[in-house]
């Protein structure tokens, strides 16, 4: 019998192509969409409606899905959306809702379907996390801090649920060409002292934006966790991405100095 995925996020982006490779591969999928109607004509999965950035959406969505399927074996937390902007900047209230999206909602829905899981005694629980999770860069401190969260609640979550075989994952990318940029909000400033210095992040981040690869080896990576019989936690994916981690992890100041100067070269 096929597995049963779902994943959220799933009408754009990494959760749109993953969904689709998945299809192709032979799983069935559902995908979560806050407004499904507008994608489903176009796709071969099942989209049902979810706002992970609220809650009612998210205590009702486990009776639409399970009026769909009768098992779950997979769940993708894919949801989620950027914030930019230096963080003296971006206003409280723009990192509450960077939270509440990508920590929050994320817990929400998982803890919703946790019973399910451990009443079947088995799954896997992927969580798309960033390599900005591990490591921060200016001008994201709120989107980074959301992930360093997911971390640290998947790791716990990952030890509780061991007795109930369910399995638990992060999927740690760095730059990816995806449409993420589309539904991104961009927290704006005029704190002077801040004006050169928030020019030339910005043309650091267009920069490494438009050299970045395209996200195949991601969407491999979730799969390859899917057909693995005991996955480990941590999936970091991107190139550089070992000697990022190792940099900061044995020679901190270098990584420092190294992200300084990169940014402080972009014109």
């Amino acid at each position: 019998m096929k597995q049963t995925i779902l994943i959220t996020g799933a009408s754009s982006g990494f959760g749109l192509l993953t969904a689709q490779k998945l299809h192709e591969s032979g799983f069935q999928v559902i995908g979560t969409s806050r407004n499904p109607e507008k994608y489903q004509a176009k796709l071969p999965f099942k989209l049902l409606a979810l706002d992970i950035a609220d809650y009612n959406s998210i205590a009702s969505f486990s009776k639409k899905l399970f009026r769909e399927i009768n098992k779950l074996d997979v769940l993708i937390n894919n949801a989620g959306y950027l914030v930019t902007g230096l963080a003296e900047e971006t206003t409280i209230e723009i990192g509450k809702q960077q939270f509440e999206t990508n920590f929050w909602g994320t817990v929400k829905l998982t803890n919703e379907l946790l019973p399910y899981f451990r009443k079947q005694k088995q799954g896997k629980i992927i969580t798309v996390g960033s390599i900005l999770g591990l490591i921060s860069l200016p001008n994201v401190a709120y989107y980074a801090a959301s992930k360093h969260a997911l971390e640290g609640y998947f790791k716990a979550l990952r030890l509780e649920l061991n007795q109930f075989n369910i399995q638990v994952s992060m999927v740690e990318p760095s730059s990816f060409k995806t449409n993420i940029g589309n539904s991104s909000t961009a927290a704006t400033g005029d704190i002077k002292d801040y004006d050169v210095f928030r020019k030339k992040i910005s043309a650091y981040s267009k920069t490494q934006f438009e050299n970045a690869p395209g996200p195949e080896p991601v969407i491999n990576t979730v799969l390859k966790i899917i057909n693995e019989k005991a996955p480990k936690y941590s999936y970091p994916v991107g190139k550089g991405t070992s000697m990022l981690l190792t940099m900061q992890r044995f020679a901190y100041n270098v990584l420092e100095g190294t992200v300084l100067k990169r940014v402080n070269a972009a014109k």
